[in-house]
């Protein structure tokens, strides 16, 4: 695989200034080796990478990447730069940067390169070499392993320059010294087995044994960079350390007996840990991967302490939303995760039973509600009959909202124990109807109280029978308790009291209200404030009345806005936008009247600073506008497709067109006073950015 990185890769000239003009001028190479067929789409992709997690390490290194389907073959561009470019590292800016591109589809053996690079940067003699390289071509045949790295005193004299398999066969896995084969390019079928001791236990004394698993979102480098920090960690601290890398490539999984042998367990990762009951009941640090790059030591001497101290669970979580991530992460962001978890899961049965519903009425008239149970009276040839039989099944799937609502917030806490808990708090919420507001806490008590039981010192006969027996069982007592009898009754009142309260909303309370609203929906567009508004408007459908029929209609009318008024943007005036984002105008056009906000996505990752403001000013004014109009809806989603189950339809679409124009209107205008006139310049590979975007910043939406 020579072919990844060439001389005409290599710029150790790199006179870039910002990340992305960093990205930029690196891409620029590889589009000229046809390496990258549409520029600006596949920095929109590097730009969407880069704003779920910052890329820099510490140690002056960037390593932008990802996947992207204007990738044609896997692919590394280095640049080096005497100023430093900001990555976001804690150290500072980086002078030795990366863009690892891969095509969408790469195949194992070509990961298996790249995620061999993202390991040898742990190396010091490697990175060292870089920094001191004259030639192109050196430095290219050095990043490929053709040549290795020349060993620096400081390196030598402090005895850290293990044997890590970077200057050997990088496509069959580095060997770490571990005696173990990390096997970077794995099937995900085989076994990692053959650990061995990597500290001194001449001493006849126990050897601590860790096993560790790191992940991250494209599965390319910091999944390797992780295991590699950990590895050499694990060997200056005199533990034996197996981990398992779970990349794009695959994984190897560590043999059972291994795991069983472990003393502590930890999980440096930014997606689920797949297959992680394998690690129940030990010790168990849980942190984001970059945790595992920067401080290893810190997570070896956690889990040691841990293990001392007999905890053997962890409060580990299972999505990326779930994941508590650094130490120094506030309660109100863990909140936010927790709840974040809970609506994510609830959504689908917001879109299949809320839709049902809708086309119930659409078919058998708002009275539909009133006919009987279709196992008792069902006739073929009637319409009515089989509107009531959609509107039954909606009703049943919409009937698990503050369930699941409750049981996934529970399980972002504290993984699967927290499940059954959580179910019952939140059935209990229906129950006493408590609804939405009882569903958010029969969730959290439900997470609390596991986690709780979780910390309590068991025996280890008795640890196999925690998560499926005692757990549940002293959890769900804990939750129905305290729901039944101590906070659910005053939830229910506080549930009725907001009830009434939408039910009177009009005038100036109602516009107020729908303005917020709007604000929420297109602020981050799909995010979390756009999810709470959402979970808030679709809470008043189980039990509806005329105001939160009122707010449903605002919430999705505001929603509809950011990706109707790029479209329309991109349409009025192209040249203003680059060839990818006219061509996500095309698409932009289905998913706003979808009612999927997060086709305005690719538009506020590459121009956040005039995007989402011009959003949030449209998505304010339809708000308004829906809630004066008094427009309901009754159907949690569908855009224009359920209009006919809107009330005051006319002025419902009047609502979101004048949003859409507001929007597109104060977007060209910024984006024209930026561009100042000037024609739109093409190449070969596509329009080309003014330098403004470059000094720009991306954030997550």
């Amino acid at each position: 695989m020579s072919d990844v990185i060439t001389a005409d890769l290599v710029d150790l000239d790199l006179a870039a200034e910002t990340k992305e003009a960093a990205a930029r001028s690196l891409a620029e190479r590889m589009v000229a080796l046809g390496r990258v067929t549409d520029l600006d789409g596949f920095l929109a992709d590097v730009a969407a990478r880069e704003a779920q997690m910052p890329t820099g390490l510490d140690g002056g290194i960037g390593i932008p990447h990802c996947r992207s389907a204007h990738v044609t073959a896997p692919t590394l561009a280095f640049g080096r730069s005497a100023r430093g470019v900001d990555f976001g590292a804690p150290d500072g800016p980086a002078d030795l940067i990366f863009l690892i591109a891969a095509p969408a589809g790469a195949d194992d053996a070509h990961l298996t390169i790249l995620s061999a690079l993202a390991r040898r940067l742990m190396d010091a003699d490697f990175t060292a070499s870089l920094r001191a390289s004259t030639d192109r071509a050196a430095t290219a045949s050095l990043i490929r392993g053709d040549e290795p790295p020349a060993a620096t005193e400081a390196h030598a004299a402090t005895g850290t320059g293990a044997d890590t398999g970077t200057g050997a066969d990088s496509g069959t896995g580095a060997n770490t010294g571990t005696g173990v084969d990390s096997g970077t390019g794995a099937d995900g079928t085989t076994d990692v087995t053959g650990a061995t001791a990597t500290g001194d236990s001449s001493g006849g004394g126990h050897v601590f044994r860790i096993v560790a698993v790191t992940s991250c979102p494209t599965g390319i480098a910091h999944t390797y960079m992780a295991a590699e920090a950990l590895e050499q960690a694990g060997q200056l601290a005199g533990v034996e350390m197996v981990v398992e890398p779970q990349g794009s490539a695959g994984f190897r999984r560590i043999d059972p007996a291994v795991i069983a042998a472990a003393d502590g367990v930890i999980f440096a990762h930014d997606v689920p840990v797949r297959e992680k009951e394998r690690f129940a009941g030990k010790p168990t640090v849980d942190v984001g991967v970059k945790a595992g790059i920067n401080r290893p030591g810190e997570l070896i001497s956690e889990v040691r302490g841990k293990a001392e101290r007999g905890e053997t669970t962890a409060t580990t979580h299972a999505t990326p939303m779930d994941n508590a991530g650094e130490p120094g992460e506030g309660a109100g962001t863990k909140l936010r995760k927790w709840l974040m978890s809970g609506v994510s899961y609830m959504v689908p049965f917001v879109a299949a039973g809320g839709l049902l519903i809708a086309l119930g009425f659409a078919i058998g008239g708002y009275t539909i509600n009133k006919a009987p149970s279709v196992a008792e009276h069902f006739v073929w040839t009637e319409h009515t009959s089989w509107a009531a039989l959609l509107f039954q099944i909606g009703g049943l799937a919409f009937s698990f909202l503050v369930p699941v609502l409750a049981g996934y917030i529970a399980y972002g806490m504290a993984d699967r124990p927290g499940l059954v808990p959580g179910f019952v708090g939140g059935s209990i919420a229906l129950t006493i109807n408590a609804g939405f507001l009882g569903g958010l806490a029969g969730g959290l008590i439900a997470g609390g109280t596991v986690m709780a039981v979780q910390r309590i010192k068991v025996p280890a006969p008795l640890r196999g029978i925690m998560p499926v027996v005692v757990i549940p069982l002293l959890s769900s007592a804990v939750v129905g308790f305290l729901m039944f009898l101590v906070v659910g009754k005053p939830i229910a009142s506080l549930q009725n009291a907001l009830t009434d309260w939408l039910s009177g909303l009009s005038g100036a309370n109602a516009i107020i209200l729908g303005v917020v609203l709007g604000l929420m929906m297109c602020f981050d567009l799909g995010g979390p404030l756009n999810k709470v508004a959402y979970a808030f408007a679709v809470g008043g459908l189980a039990n509806p009345n005329e105001g939160s029929l009122k707010v449903m209609a605002a919430v999705m009318a505001a929603g509809m806005v950011p990706p109707l008024a790029m479209a329309l943007a991109t349409t009025v005036r192209g040249r203003l936008f680059t060839r990818a984002e006219r061509e996500n105008g095309k698409a932009a056009w289905v998913l706003g009247a979808s009612f999927i906000t997060e086709g305005a996505i690719p538009f506020a990752a590459g121009d956040p600073l005039r995007v989402i403001p011009s959003a949030m000013a449209g998505g304010a004014v339809t708000g308004a506008l829906s809630m004066l109009f008094e427009c309901t809806l009754r159907a949690p989603h569908g855009g224009i497709f359920v209009v006919p189950l809107i009330g005051n339809p006319f002025l419902y679409l009047i609502a979101v067109a004048a949003g859409t124009a507001v929007s597109a209107g104060l977007v060209i205008l910024l984006k024209g006073a930026r561009k100042t006139g000037r024609p739109d310049q093409e190449q070969k590979a596509g329009p080309v950015r003014d330098g403004g975007d470059e000094a720009e910043v991306l954030v997550a939406a």
